[in-house]
């Protein structure tokens, strides 16, 4: 099933992606995946090496980058470079893709990209609530 959220133009979200959906992404013009769910976190989600190679073949670049509860700096900065780095739009993935937006948006706010207001606003755009994540 695919379910991407466009955020931004940079950056899209999703709730976990299959290796199917990584055709749907390239034909809608993603060029990375950020997979941002940690492997065996549920026995029924796809490996993130299925994922990797189905993105690799498709000519999308891969990052994992697992968050594990709320993110911590370093999860942050490594979305910030992933998505900065990129060719093209990105999609960021998780188990809802609440910790895709949150991880993203913290590094909007901490560098002063975005104003909270606007990340709230673009979350909920997404269908995601980030009132509660970015303080206020």
């Amino acid at each position: 099933m695919t379910d991407f959220r466009r955020v931004t133009d940079d950056l899209s979200v999703a709730p976990q992606i299959g290796v199917a959906d990584v055709a749907e992404a390239k034909a809608q013009g993603f060029t990375t995946i950020i997979n941002n769910r940690p492997d065996g976190e549920d026995p029924a989600q796809p490996p993130g090496a299925a994922i990797e190679a189905a993105a690799k073949a498709a000519g999308l670049a891969y990052v994992h980058i697992p968050v594990r509860g709320a993110p911590g700096p370093a999860e942050v900065e490594a979305v910030r470079a992933a998505v900065e780095q990129a060719d093209g739009p990105v999609l960021a993935f998780c188990r809802s893709g609440t910790r895709s937006i949150t991880t993203w948006s913290i590094g909007q706010a901490q560098s002063g990209a975005r104003s909270r207001g606007e990340l709230v606003s673009l979350g909920r755009e997404a269908g995601y609530d980030l009132s509660g994540v970015l303080g206020g």
